[in-house]
């Protein structure tokens, strides 16, 4: 991947890529979460134990008959 970065010329290029670098740094930083948000993931967690799961595929089709209701 160096070799390719270092092959670059063109400036625009690398400065975009500087810029995608840089701030994907940054995303890197601790988030704090509400307490709401960790009861919603505790709540998660605990479907995905009890198997109350539901595929990509179900999901996309209840949001389009919801859309589609309204």
């Amino acid at each position: 991947m160096i070799d390719k970065i270092l092959s670059i010329k063109n400036r625009d290029f690398l400065e975009a890529l500087d810029k995608l670098i840089s701030s994907s740094s940054s995303e890197s930083e601790i988030v704090e979460l509400t307490n709401e948000q960790k009861i919603m993931l505790e709540m998660s967690e605990q479907d995905i134990k009890n198997g109350k799961l539901i595929s990509q595929e179900a999901m996309d089709k209840r949001n389009m008959e919801w859309l589609n209701a309204m």
